[in-house]
Order: C-alpha cells, then sequence, then structure tokens
C-alpha cells in the first residue's frame, strides 16, 4: 500500500493533552480530520520502550488497531545536558499523577542546583510515528537545542516550555507567540520529515 494520506482524511492523534492536540492540528495546517485518542475513549498505553522512537511507534499502533484509523503519536521530551539526559523519556512523569509540569520544571531547577554547575544546555526531542491499522507505519525524529532558564517565563505552550530558550533566541518557548514557536520547534522538524515522507 502507498504511505500516505489523502487531504480531509480522518486521523486519530494519540493523545489525551488537549495542548498538544491543539499544537498537532496547527502543524498539520488542518488538512486532516483530527479526533483525539481522548475523545474516542481509548485508554493510554503504558510507555515500556526505551527511547522516544519507541514510545511513539507504540502508541500510534495502539490507537490505529483499536480505532480502525490511521493513527499519529508523537512522544517527545526535555533532556538536559548536565543531568545526563535527564529528564527524557520521563519528561511527564516527572510532572506527577496530576501532570502539573510546574513541579517538573522545579524538579529539573533543584537537580541543577545540586550539580552547582554552570551547564544549563538542553534540548528537546520529538519523535512522530504514523501507524495504519494492523499495517505499517512511518517513524521520524526532531530535535531543537537551547538552554534553560529559570525562574520559568511565559504562559504559552505547555509541559517545559517556560523554561526553554531555543537557540539564537532570547524568549522562552513559553514567551513565543505559537507560530513563532512551530517554525523552530522539535516538533515542526519532526512534522517537516513526516511531510516529506508522506506528501
Amino acid at each position: 500500500m502507498a504511505l500516505t494520506l489523502e487531504p480531509g482524511a480522518k486521523l486519530v492523534v494519540a493523545t489525551h493533552n488537549s495542548g498538544k492536540a491543539r499544537e498537532l492540528a496547527e502543524i498539520l495546517e488542518n488538512r486532516f480530520q483530527l479526533v483525539t485518542a481522548g475523545e474516542l475513549g481509548l485508554g493510554e498505553p503504558e510507555e515500556t520502550e526505551h527511547t522516544f522512537i519507541g514510545n511513539a511507534l507504540l502508541k500510534a499502533r495502539a490507537a490505529a488497531d483499536a480505532s480502525g484509523l490511521p493513527a499519529l503519536a508523537d512522544d517527545s521530551g526535555l533532556s538536559v545536558t548536565a543531568l545526563d539526559g535527564a529528564p527524557g523519556i520521563y519528561s511527564a512523569r516527572w510532572a506527577g499523577p496530576d501532570k502539573d509540569f510546574s513541579v517538573a520544571m522545579a524538579k529539573v531547577e533543584e537537580r541543577l542546583a545540586e550539580l552547582d554547575g554552570e551547564d544549563r544546555s538542553a534540548w528537546f526531542t520529538c519523535a512522530l510515528a504514523l501507524a495504519w491499522p494492523n499495517g505499517p507505519a512511518v517513524v521520524v525524529e526532531g530535535r531543537v537545542d537551547g538552554t534553560l532558564a529559570f525562574p520559568p517565563r511565559g504562559t504559552r505552550g505547555f509541559g517545559y516550555d517556560p523554561i526553554f530558550t531555543p537557540e539564537g533566541r532570547d524568549l522562552t518557548f513559553g514567551e513565543m507567540e505559537p507560530a513563532a514557536k512551530d517554525a523552530i520547534s522539535h516538533r515542526a522538524r519532526a512534522f517537516a520529515k513526516l511531510k516529506a515522507a508522506l506528501w
């Protein structure tokens, strides 16, 4: 089968995070009819893989097979150089059961303070997987490097955005206009690769 998606096709976004779903819709240029796994009442599979790509593929396959529709999943997170890449694939877990990222950002700041070093470099990774029901999948990955800023700045975006300043910019992702963030983010870079593969 040809690995393509026709404009207007129905696509499941394998997330229960409304902020992430909104950002994905904007990056996809409203090209498809999107429905989230949450709206379909699909459960969230346990993320048992050890890489962003592995977890994205696991989530996409679970949503595609359960819904009978093509499904897109992302697995993304913040990696901090001085913390040996943590929180990495555990980025969401650092926010606790309530997904409170103010807790997660405080934890990053505390861990860095314990090290008493100067290195504030970090990067965001986004792995995207698009899976067809009981069929093939396309997987890509994007990354953006930057530095951490404390205290957090800005109320836009979600997750760790208020503490991350991308290379060459003065504003954190939390302060940027959505369109400005979407132009350079790890998710946008991954989507550029996905678009090149699919349309």
